[in-house]
């Protein structure tokens, strides 16, 4: 192969890469924007009540919670399975001793650790979310 048509090549192969970046690029856009979308449409229902905790541990209740209502089986409330799921998944991200409660109606008052409670509400299911001291026992 010539000079010239080895230079030809290699800009035909450099044009191909390069549609296949720019493919690619937007095919990832396209997916942000729609699980974007996805997150706005489950996080419309979603209602802080009251907050002392930090926007991403927020946003990780508020996805968590609303991916488990979603998976429930008739959309039925399954309050101790919600709660459960929300404590064990910020119990393994972010240590212990987080408690959780869920329902239609409560009333609670509690203690929390600071920067460790999330109260609020998924349409008409509430969720007390917060975090408690863990101290050894002296023996």
């Amino acid at each position: 192969m010539d000079m010239e048509g080895a230079e030809e090549e290699l800009e035909r192969r450099s044009k191909f890469l390069s549609s296949l970046i720019e493919k690619k690029k937007a095919l990832e856009q396209h997916h942000h924007q729609h699980l974007q979308n996805d997150d706005e449409q489950l996080m419309m229902n979603v209602r802080v009540r009251a907050a002392d905790m930090p926007l991403p541990l927020q946003n990780q209740a508020f996805r968590c919670a609303t991916h488990s209502l979603n998976s429930m089986p008739n959309n039925k409330l399954d309050s101790k399975r919600l709660a459960l799921t929300l404590k064990k998944e910020f119990d393994s991200l972010y240590g212990p001793a987080w408690h959780c409660i869920v329902g239609t109606s409560f009333g609670s008052y509690v203690t929390h650790s600071l920067g460790g409670f999330l109260y609020f509400s998924i349409d008409k299911v509430h969720i007390l979310l917060f975090r408690t001291a863990v101290e050894p026992l002296n023996q």
